[in-house]
């Protein structure tokens, strides 16, 4: 029987009531979650390692490095078949894009969460457990990278996004759809992420802020990022990437001193593009020194910008060679 092994972070699937806080705590252990999850043993060996115990708003760009570091560790192994993390649904869609973009195996590694907590009346985490599972377990996921499953809804880490704050079918693949499901029997696939990208940092060197387009809104974030010695900066603007023009001169204060800076945007599908050449518009940024981000929401970008810079810091004074791997 394959072997999966599945790391838990903590987060809702992981927590129950606790009357005296009035709230969700964090309060079950891996071994309970596993044990709470029927016929998990008929799909794999299961062993779990606790990596965190913490609600996921407490991850941090280290915590998921040292977290990849550790899930490859143990996919090296030849008897794993693949992996599972378990994790709060309020950054697992950063934290699976981070893990994808460090993750060179053909084993799958699946990321899942649950809506309702432990204790809740029809909880989804053992479900969703279940099927990821049962997904990391399959032949049929390899070479897919990160996966994030719930709702018996297998998506592609650079794709998901966390649409609705309270309803277990909140993970939705914007424009693209979902790749697939987890049937009782098996694990439906009906396409495959295409592009990619893997990069092998050493180490998570490179500090990068992330700064959304807000209405009349100057360059004093981005002023304060540099005055806090960032080494990129990532805007969300509107739409194609479109700013308010008075952070342009903070854009072209952040290029002089070579700290990258990336577009990005915040609509669930599409692409920045300099499609306009009023001030603001992402022609004008490019003139002032920005590159453009791809498809990724503002939060990935960040990430993925920090990773990069990581292996490549050269790339904050090549503009050309940086938006190459960013819109990609």
């Amino acid at each position: 029987m394959k072997k999966v092994i599945v790391f838990t972070t903590g987060g809702t699937i992981a927590m129950k009531y606790d009357e005296a806080r009035g709230g969700l705590v964090p309060a079950v252990s891996g071994e309970d979650l596993a044990a709470a999850v029927p016929g998990l043993g008929s799909l794999a060996r299961v062993e779990v390692r606790e990596f965190s115990n913490v609600a996921s708003c407490n991850m941090s760009p280290q915590k998921m490095f040292e977290l990849s570091l550790q899930i490859e560790s143990a996919l090296a192994d030849s008897e794993v078949a693949g992996a599972v993390i378990t994790h709060g649904t309020d950054t697992l869609e950063e934290t699976a894009y981070f893990l994808d973009l460090l993750h060179g195996s053909d084993k799958p590694v699946c990321v899942v969460g649950a809506m309702r907590g432990a204790s809740d009346t029809s909880p989804d985490g053992p479900a969703n457990i279940y099927c990821a599972v049962q997904t990391a377990a399959s032949e049929n996921a390899r070479g897919k990278g990160v996966l994030v499953v719930l709702n018996n809804v297998i998506h592609a880490a650079g794709q998901v996004r966390k649409t609705h704050s309270a309803n277990c079918a909140t993970f939705e693949s914007p424009w693209w759809g979902p790749l697939g499901y987890c049937d009782q029997d098996r694990v439906i696939f009906r396409r495959a992420p295409v592009g990619r990208q893997v990069f092998h940092p050493r180490a998570l060197t490179a500090r990068v802020d992330l700064i959304p387009a807000q209405t009349g809104l100057g360059p004093e974030y981005i002023d304060f990022a540099l005055s806090r010695g960032c080494q990129g900066i990532v805007i969300e603007g509107y739409g194609r990437g479109n700013i308010p023009p008075a952070l342009e001169d903070g854009i072209a204060r952040a290029a002089a001193q070579g700290v990258a800076v990336v577009i990005a945007t915040r609509a669930f599908a599409g692409r920045p593009y300099e499609t306009y050449a009023y001030p603001g518009s992402v022609g004008d940024s490019k003139k002032h020194g920005a590159v453009r981000g791809g498809e990724a929401s503002g939060a990935k970008t960040r990430l993925k910008l920090m990773i990069v810079l990581s292996e490549r810091p050269e790339l904050a004074r090549d503009p050309a060679a940086l938006e190459k791997v960013m819109d990609s």
